[in-house]
């Protein structure tokens, strides 16, 4: 009786020649995929405007919140009142063209709002834009 050995058409390894490449391809998937959060001041809710311009250019602006229990955040940190124009005068001596994005909670009080728009004057920053919600 003859002794047959058949042979197997499969090979013993695994071909990893393309994986680098599939790897290289969901890395380029994730990053163009993936949304960034760039602030995350919660809680403020934005009055309503009837007429809205919206801003075109983002890279030159600042933002500044004011939320209803009377905090102050400039960019996303805590601020006090007192470091707003010495903040913002920095920024406008480095970049003219920046813009102030103001963003006011409805229920903040207007005085401390009058108040940051007071330090904005000192700090020479003469380019502010009021944020709103659009009207739904």
């Amino acid at each position: 009786m003859p002794n047959f050995k058949k042979k197997s058409s499969v090979g013993e390894s695994i071909p990893t020649g393309s994986m680098a490449d599939i790897a290289f391809l969901l890395l380029i998937f994730f990053m163009v995929t993936t949304v960034f959060v760039r602030y995350r001041v919660t809680g403020i809710i934005l009055p309503r405007a009837e007429k809205i311009e919206e801003l075109k250019k983002r890279r030159l602006i600042s933002y500044l919140w004011v939320s209803a229990d009377r905090k102050i955040y400039i960019d996303d940190k805590v601020a006090q009142l007192d470091q707003v124009a010495n903040v913002f005068y920095d920024r406008r001596i480095k970049e003219p063209r920046t813009v102030i994005s103001l963003k006011c909670d409805y229920r903040a009080p207007y005085g401390l709002i009058s108040r940051v728009i007071e330090e904005l004057r000192k700090a020479d920053t003469l380019r502010i834009n009021f944020a709103t919600d659009k009207e739904g």
